[in-house]
């Protein structure tokens, strides 16, 4: 596998013409703008355009003139993407032309067959986004040490890799670099599989009667959180990469059928071993997701603190710790039911535990280990 990470080198020093000012174009838009770079805009949508230049993420195209853009950005969904890049190579044939749409090989496949010079375009994807959509939810920091991955192609010139990775280290990113194939097999994975389960977790829940919901814990909320996503991108997205993730699902039709079977006697000789494996197999698995900034995988231990749930108290919490000299690795939120109380999960490197515990209990703070 060629992927590798850097933090990239050398700096754009535009104009950059940005094509499609939803969230991600317009969060482009914002982020080099505010280190000083030329942003020009432009969308189908002239309402999303002129939102855009209003939050101050560029300019309107046609107040770049006759200037050569040294980067154009093609921000268009999934579906149009290759026809909006071809265009732009066309529009631009000086400039260096990327994309980021969540999917490559398709993209870059079909800009083969139309015969485009490849020299000059690099298929690019930042990992980064937000529940909310449209350049009203447009943030100049979201990509800041987020993935971004660049996929050149076997004619992708030096300088067009060179600029392509120029956009994600400017704007913050954690640069990584795949082959075409190597990112759409990567994110059927780590990115359109857990959409597909927590969607289909989440349509379970329709017709649940609501004092069964009561029940939810974080659980549930954390599996579900992504099933609020955009389903007419996520057809785009499926579509676009629909053979990686059918490959991935029939291994999940595998174990279902493997669980289904033994749950249907579960006092069965080897039962409860097999269930027992098949828990221990997702023990594992979770454990190589990296941990902190992207390194190994560590374990911490976890505390809850319960708070009055009341304006001020989390902050003051978090300050204390601070105060304490215990830096936190994780923080969760959640509410008991029926009480005017919120429960502040925490978790620490396992040797401040104990310290930050008995800290917390010395300055009046409740305590759950």
């Amino acid at each position: 596998m060629s992927a590798f990470h850097s933090q990239g080198r050398g700096h754009l020093d535009g104009p950059v013409v940005v094509l499609g000012t939803g969230l991600l174009g317009a969060s482009i838009g914002l982020g080099l703008r505010g280190r000083g770079v030329p942003v020009f805009l432009s969308d189908p949508s002239p309402t999303n355009q002129a939102v855009a230049v209003d939050i101050g993420a560029g300019r309107p195209l046609p107040e770049l003139g006759s200037a050569v853009p040294q980067l154009v950005v093609v921000a268009a969904p999934p579906d149009v993407t290759a026809d909006v890049v071809e265009n732009a190579l066309s529009d631009f044939p000086r400039s260096v032309v990327v994309d980021i749409a969540s999917v490559k090989a398709g993209i870059l496949e079909s800009l083969r067959r139309r015969g485009v010079d490849l020299s000059r375009y690099v298929g690019t994807h930042p990992m980064a986004g937000r529940e909310k959509s449209g350049p009203v939810a447009a943030r100049g920091e979201l990509f800041t040490s987020m993935p971004w991955v660049v996929c050149p192609s076997e004619e992708t010139s030096g300088a067009a890799l060179q600029a392509a990775r120029s956009l994600a280290s400017d704007l913050g990113a954690v640069v990584s670099q795949f082959t075409a194939d190597e990112h759409d097999e990567a994110v059927a994975l780590v990115s359109h599989l857990p959409q597909v389960m927590s969607s289909l977790l989440a349509s379970r829940l329709q017709g649940t009667p609501l004092h069964a919901l009561s029940l939810a814990g974080n659980g549930l909320r954390d599996v579900t959180r992504i099933a609020a996503s955009d389903p007419s991108l996520w057809v785009q997205i499926l579509g676009g990469n629909a053979a990686k993730v059918v490959e991935i699902l029939y291994g999940v039709r595998d174990d279902l059928n493997r669980l289904i079977g033994t749950l249907e006697d579960p006092t069965a000789p080897g039962a409860r071993l097999d269930l027992a494996q098949l828990m221990s197999e997702g023990n594992a698995g979770q454990a190589r997701i990296p941990g902190k900034h992207g390194g190994p995988p560590q374990a911490y231990s976890w505390l809850t603190v319960l708070v009055d749930d009341k304006p001020g108290q989390i902050a003051r919490l978090l300050t204390e710790i601070g105060e304490i000299g215990v830096n936190l690795e994780d923080l969760r939120l959640d509410h008991s039911s029926g009480q005017n109380v919120g429960m502040v999960e925490i978790s620490v490197l396992p040797n401040k535990h104990d310290h930050l515990i008995e800290a917390l209990n010395d300055r009046g703070w409740r305590v759950l280990q």
